[in-house]
Parts: structure tokens; C-alpha cells; sequence
């Protein structure tokens, strides 16, 4: 399970965000058929039809192979910021 925790003066969250949601969302974005509906979307609106970004295809097995190997992993520290004004941002697995 990863764990997003935000701290500032005012309050304090801890999100604990569960490896099947990061394996759900891996399927949802390396899906040929959302991948199809964005580049649609960039071709229409580019201003520059030549000359348009296309997003590439996503290999849906190494990213589930990247998220089984951050299982083996526990605690390690992902993200750890603290700002000027006391906020702290942390990403832990």
C-alpha cells in the first residue's frame, strides 16, 4: 500500500492508496482505446496539423512489472518535500 501524507499548520491528511487502484488506473491508462481518444483530441485542437504529438503505446506488463516490484519494496520514501512555509508532502510505499 502506498501512503500519501500532507502536513500543514492548518490540518493533516494521510491517504493510504492501495497497489489494485495503481494496477486498475495502469489498465485504464495503457488501454489502446483511451490512448486511440487522446490523440484524437491533440490532433483536433493543434494548430499545427504537420506537426502533432502523438502519445506512444504503453506496455501494460511492465508497468505491472514495475508495480510488483515496488511491493517488494515496503517503506521505502518516494517523495519528501517541505516548503519554506512548514508544508511537507510525503510518498511512502
Amino acid at each position: 500500500m502506498m501512503k500519501v501524507k500532507v502536513k500543514t499548520e492548518k490540518f493533516n491528511i494521510s491517504i493510504p492508496f492501495p497497489y489494485i487502484v495503481l494496477s486498475l488506473g495502469i489498465s485504464l491508462i495503457s488501454s489502446t482505446w483511451l490512448r486511440r481518444l487522446i490523440n484524437d483530441k491533440i490532433a483536433d485542437r493543434a494548430e499545427d496539423k504537420s506537426n502533432v504529438y502523438v502519445i506512444p503505446e504503453l506496455d501494460k506488463r511492465e508497468l505491472k512489472n514495475i508495480v510488483s516490484e515496488l511491493r517488494n519494496h515496503k517503506g521505502t520514501g518516494l517523495v519528501n518535500i517541505r516548503a519554506k512555509d512548514g508544508t511537507e508532502i510525503l510518498v511512502k510505499l
